[in-house]
This record gives structure tokens, C-alpha cells and sequence, in this order.
């Protein structure tokens, strides 16, 4: 299975259920980044948002390698608004060492600021994920001291929210952000964000390169099976997982509009 770059083709590939797993797909070169980017939407959150940029001195040698490999004259910055996906640089100080979030360039973040992360090991960027500590973050490690420069891997994340902002930065409570949603509503207040993540080493540097795109549809033009995947996460994930996801404010929208779909559909 690969990785496509719409909502309705991440899905397939996203988990709902179960325990935290990385669940890669390998990529091709040409599957790596995509080919249609919209870059005034880039310019703009850019533009408006000065800290979605922080380079510490580590990275500088990666992100040189970096614009070098994707034909960009300048920095992380200029790389990122000349994509769709967001680019962040993992190194790792010596061999067996901590993996550290170096530098990053986020114009759609998903409820998270660069400078919480910056400088931090994996298992503290990851800190909010609910057992990640406990069932992913010596799988991850392992993985990436592994990763080999020839081959490059990806993976998807789905979140049901309230917005389709292309910027996912609440400020508001959860139980105020769904206040609006409701069963009869759901299909067009409540949207599908898809993280298509993808990783690859430097051969120079060695440093990695993370890469996030980010796309995000409302409900009522997903598939009946999108639908119905999306919301079976709700009794899917593990304890906790549901609640940091603010799953309960919309747990019960979500459910009676994929009922429905489903009813209609038979």
C-alpha cells in the first residue's frame, strides 16, 4: 500500500485502533513529496506567522544538505514554502545517542508549538501522545538509528476536529470547540486532518528529514467508508488516546452521522 495525497486515500493507511504503532510504507522518490503543492497557502502562513521557523546551529550542515538535494537556493525556510510539506531536521549528537528535534519550518501545525519542542529527544517531543513512552518510543528509536539514506518511509496520522484550518491552533476548551457540532451538522462541521509523515536520512549529514503534509476534508465528502473508518476509532483506541483526542465532544455526533451514512447506503 502507498501513501496518497488526499484525505480519502490516507485514510486506508491510518490507524483507528489498536496500540501505537509507527505502521510504515515505503516510499518512492517520487512519492516523497507532493506534486502539487499550494504554495500561496505556504506564503501566507509564513507570512503571518514569524515563529513557524527555528533553526538551531546542529541542523545547519543538514538543512544546507537538504536545500542542495531539493534544488533550493536558501535555507529551511525557503524549502518549506517551496512544498506542501512542513520540514523538520532530527540529529542525533553521537552514534547511539538520542534522536533531537534541530530545526524545523511548520506553516500547518496540528496543536503543537515548535518552540515546546525544540532541542528535545524524541520521547519528549512525543511527551503528549497517551503511551507513547510505553509502546512506541524504543521502536521509533531503533528505527531511525537504522534508517539508511537509500530508502525512504512514511505513515499517516488521522484526527476528527471542529475546523478545517489549514493551521490547527485552538485556543478554545474542547467542549467549547464542538459546542456546534451535532448529529445533523456533523458532515459539514466535522472535519478529517491527515498528517502524511514522512522520514529519510541525509547520506552526508546523516541527520533525518521529517516531513508533514497536512490535508483535511469535511465529513459529508468523504466515502461511506472513510466515514465508517473514521468512526470506528471511537471505540478503537486505547485508554486515554480518545479523550487527549477530545473524542468525547464529538464521539456521539460522529457515531449517529456514520449510522446514518450507513443506513442510507444500504
Amino acid at each position: 500500500m502507498s501513501l496518497g495525497f488526499s484525505v480519502e486515500a490516507l485514510l486506508p493507511s491510518a490507524r483507528v485502533s489498536g496500540p501505537l504503532r509507527m505502521g510504515l510504507v515505503k516510499l518512492t522518490e517520487s512519492e516523497w513529496l507532493d506534486p502539487a503543492p499550494d504554495l500561496a497557502a505556504r506564503a501566507v502562513a509564513f507570512d503571518a506567522f514569524p515563529d513557524s521557523v527555528a533553526i538551531l546551529p546542529e541542523a545547519e550542515a543538514a538543512i544546507a544538505e537538504l536545500a542542495e538535494l531539493l534544488g533550493i537556493n536558501g535555507g529551511l525556510e525557503a524549502c518549506a514554502r517551496a512544498f506542501w510539506e512542513d520540514f523538520c531536521i532530527i540529529t542525533q549528537p553521537a552514534p547511539g545517542a538520542p534522536f533531537h528535534l534541530s530545526a524545523a519550518a511548520v506553516a500547518f501545525p496540528t496543536d503543537w508549538r515548535i518552540a515546546e519542542k525544540m532541542g528535545r529527544p524524541m520521547h519528549e517531543v512525543h511527551q503528549p501522545i497517551h503511551g507513547y513512552a510505553e509502546q512506541l518510543a524504543s521502536g521509533v528509536d531503533k528505527f531511525m538509528d537504522g534508517l539508511q539514506s537509500f530508502n525512504i518511509f512514511g505513515r499517516t496520522n488521522a484526527f476528527v476536529l471542529p475546523s478545517g484550518d489549514l493551521r490547527y491552533m485552538p485556543k478554545l476548551p474542547p467542549e467549547q470547540r464542538f459546542a456546534h457540532v451535532t448529529a445533523e451538522n456533523a458532515g459539514e462541521t466535522l472535519f478529517a486532518r491527515c498528517e502524511r509523515e514522512a522520514l529519510r536520512r541525509l547520506p552526508k549529514s546523516r541527520a533525518i528529514v521529517f516531513t508533514i503534509g497536512i490535508y483535511r476534508a469535511p465529513l459529508v465528502s468523504l466515502s461511506d467508508e472513510a466515514v465508517a473508518r473514521l468512526a470506528s476509532s471511537l471505540e478503537g483506541y486505547g485508554d486515554g488516546e480518545l479523550e487527549r483526542r477530545a473524542g468525547p465532544y464529538y464521539a456521539g455526533a460522529l457515531a449517529a452521522y456514520a449510522h446514518d451514512r450507513a443506513r442510507t447506503a444500504a
